[in-house]
């Protein structure tokens, strides 16, 4: 495994988590080039925590690659597996060059084609500088992944979009948290934005958390809606140990192998356990 380094200090302000409609891309001053050969944008991002490890699901499971976890998120997933970024979003802000220089610090010793870095949440499209951040990771000759929810629409490059639809079980409990509950069953699933985010992106990939039978029939709709190829889904079990991962293989991989999807295996809570900065 990689150094990691893991940034996690103020809460968020109450903003972060309470955007839904598409943002228009912010037009901001760009001046010249520094000591690391890129322009310098004046805009930053609530952070979570950046580190350095290997992807542990979809297409590029066991790639090498620099991670950055947007802090807050305009969804509230009853299972959500990093409620510091959400429920209760912690970080500070850095500015998105700043976030570059780390991330080339990281690969200073490696090829090119090594150069991955990965954007996570939260949800990351929340901020509008997620947009001249993914164009400055592009300039620098990075890969970028870009794990979203997909609820909002931004004009951004994009090498994987890596889309993760919340579906009708995920909501939290209505008694429990009944704004919230309003609030995620309204945003969750924007399928025109979706297809847009689909459609931009070099190459993308749909994941599936799921949890029980009774969600196969809702998948394979959302798939077909969207247009995706079976080739493109990857479904991962609801857990968070070693032990709940093998408890859902044996009924959850031959369904996924029947339909033609991938099964994504987690594999961070194999290497790693479930603990942060992996």
């Amino acid at each position: 495994m990689l150094q990691v380094r893991s940034k996690s200090t103020s809460p968020a302000s109450p903003e972060e988590g309470n955007s839904t409609a598409p943002v228009p891309a912010i037009a901001d001053p760009v001046q010249p080039p520094n000591s690391s050969g890129l322009p310098t944008v004046s805009q930053s991002l609530f952070i979570s925590e950046t580190f350095s490890s290997r992807q542990g699901e979809g297409k590029l499971t066991g790639q090498e690659s620099f991670f950055i976890r947007t802090s807050g998120c305009n969804l509230r997933c009853w299972f959500c597996d990093t409620p510091y970024a959400s429920w209760q979003p912690t970080g500070q802000r850095q500015s998105i060059e700043s976030l570059v220089q780390d991330a080339q610090a990281v690969f200073a010793d490696k090829p090119a084609s090594h150069r991955h870095v990965v954007l996570t949440g939260g949800e990351p499209l929340l901020g509008a500088a997620i947009e001249p951040l993914c164009h400055l990771f592009h300039q620098a000759g990075f890969h970028v992944t870009l794990e979203t929810a997909g609820t909002i629409q931004r004009e951004l490059p994009c090498d994987l979009l890596s889309l993760s639809p919340k579906l009708a079980s995920s909501a939290p409990d209505a008694k429990q948290h009944p704004r919230w509950h309003q609030l995620h069953e309204q945003r969750r699933m924007p399928l025109n934005t979706m297809r847009y985010l689909i459609e931009t992106a070099k190459d993308h990939q749909l994941k599936f958390v799921v949890s029980d039978r009774s969600q196969f029939d809702e998948i394979q709709s959302l798939v077909e809606q969207l247009e995706v190829h079976p080739s493109n889904v990857f479904i991962m079990p609801q857990g968070v140990s070693i032990d709940d991962l093998d408890a859902a293989l044996p009924w959850l991989q031959p369904w996924t192998e029947q339909v033609g999807y991938h099964y994504c295996d987690r594999m961070q809570i194999r290497w790693y356990g479930n603990r942060r900065g992996t």
